[in-house]
């Protein structure tokens, strides 16, 4: 926490002050369309998923302010769904974005999340999703079954204890 966090009314000094850019949702799923090309909304959306999963682990940072809701089908940025609602499947272009909007360290993430989930089917993502801890607590305390409608935001805490969990696991060769 910085410094003058804790202040009524912080007067942050103009020599501290600096603007934060992050990139967007849309911004991340141009990016995705850009790099491996067609593919289906729901594809699309739990690879966003994983991005922003594995980068708030890897930067102990968000990759994009907007969150997932636990839907039926798996983690969904409903600020995303506005965009592709109604197609199944998407091309580069289709999704309002500013690829450049990622710095180089959010396009490692990134990239490593699509060498690594790219080849695996919107289903089999969607069924990995369905097995992790951050989904299937938003689902509990929404209180719904498996195939029922949630709105219920995901928390970047569950996310990042998960995720951190997965990579640690991982970094020092467990299984």
């Amino acid at each position: 926490m910085e410094w003058w966090a804790g202040l009524a009314n912080p007067v942050i000094p103009h020599t501290l002050a600096w603007e934060v850019r992050m990139a967007h949702v849309q911004d991340v799923a141009a990016y995705i369309l850009q790099k491996r090309g067609p593919m289906t909304a729901m594809k699309l959306q739990k690879l966003c998923y994983y991005a922003f999963g594995y980068h708030l682990a890897w930067e102990s940072r968000q990759l994009f302010p907007e969150q997932f809701e636990a839907w039926a089908n798996g983690p969904v940025a409903p600020e995303l769904y506005r965009r592709h609602r109604g197609r199944f499947n998407l091309h580069a272009g289709e999704i309002a974005g500013k690829p450049e909007a990622l710095d180089r360290g959010e396009q490692e993430s990134v990239d490593i999340v699509l060498d690594a989930f790219g080849e695996l089917s919107a289903h089999q993502l969607s069924t990995m999703t369905h097995r992790e801890k951050p989904w299937l607590a938003a689902r509990e305390r929404a209180g719904v079954g498996t195939l029922d409608r949630s709105s219920e935001p995901l928390r970047t805490d569950e996310m990042f204890e998960f995720f951190d969990a997965l990579v640690t696991s991982a970094a020092s060769g467990e299984r």
